[in-house]
Formats: structure tokens, C-alpha cells, sequence
């Protein structure tokens, strides 16, 4: 069973950064593809970013690219996410998912583990 665990959530000031970690269990991380997602109060959870098992493909939302870079570092079975220029729209709970599938997916039904999520809030 993999468990994924999120941390380096906090608060920060509009147009500041922040750096999400997601360390996963199991000997099969460079099998899956990982993306994250993030829900705000009263909203869906959402599509963020997502990179495939060897790192040749990701993807990102609109409302962040350009901002935000996905990352993984298979040795430290580890996925980042660098948020840069941070707005107030920004503000959610951060999840990171896993795909039992090195294909990567936008959509989060697919996906098949789950953090229990990280806090971001931004002040403005």
C-alpha cells in the first residue's frame, strides 16, 4: 500500500513563494505518474500540476502556469512543487495523488493514492 505524505504548507504573503513536498512510500515511485491538486473552501478539488513516472511530461492548470514547477527526484522518492508569485486565488489545501500508471492525467478520478494534504494560505 503507498502513503504519501505532504508537508510545507504555510502562510504566505501575496507575490511570495513556497515549496510543497510529497514523499511516498513503496518501492515502485519511479512507476507513477504524480500530480497535485488543491481545495478551497466552498470549491471542488482541483486540477494543479502533474508529471509523468520519468519526468519527460507535465502539465499545469492554467491559473498557474508559469508560476508553479512540478518536480520529482526518484532517489528521494519525492515530488515538489515550487509556487512562485503566490496570489490570494491560490489559497487551498494541497494534495498530492498518485496514478498506478506512468501515463500522465489531468483528471483526479484516476488517481489512486492521496496525501492527506498540506495548508496554503495567502495573504494579500
Amino acid at each position: 500500500q503507498v502513503q504519501l505524505v505532504e508537508s510545507g504548507g504555510g502562510l504566505v504573503q501575496a507575490g511570495g513563494s513556497l515549496r510543497l513536498s510529497c514523499v511516498a512510500s513503496g518501492r515502485t515511485f519511479s512507476s507513477y505518474c504524480m500530480g497535485w491538486f488543491r481545495q478551497a473552501p466552498g470549491k471542488e478539488r482541483e486540477f494543479v500540476s502533474a508529471i509523468s513516472a520519468s519526468g519527460a511530461t507535465t502539465h499545469y492548470a492554467r491559473s498557474v502556469k508559469g508560476r508553479f514547477t512540478i518536480s520529482r527526484e526518484t532517489t528521494k522518492n519525492t515530488v515538489y512543487l515550487q509556487m512562485n508569485s503566490l496570489k490570494a486565488e491560490d489559497a487551498a489545501v494541497y494534495y498530492c495523488a498518485g496514478r498506478n500508471t506512468p501515463a500522465i492525467s489531468l483528471n483526479l478520478y484516476t488517481y489512486d493514492f492521496w496525501g492527506q494534504g498540506t495548508q496554503v494560505t495567502v495573504s494579500s
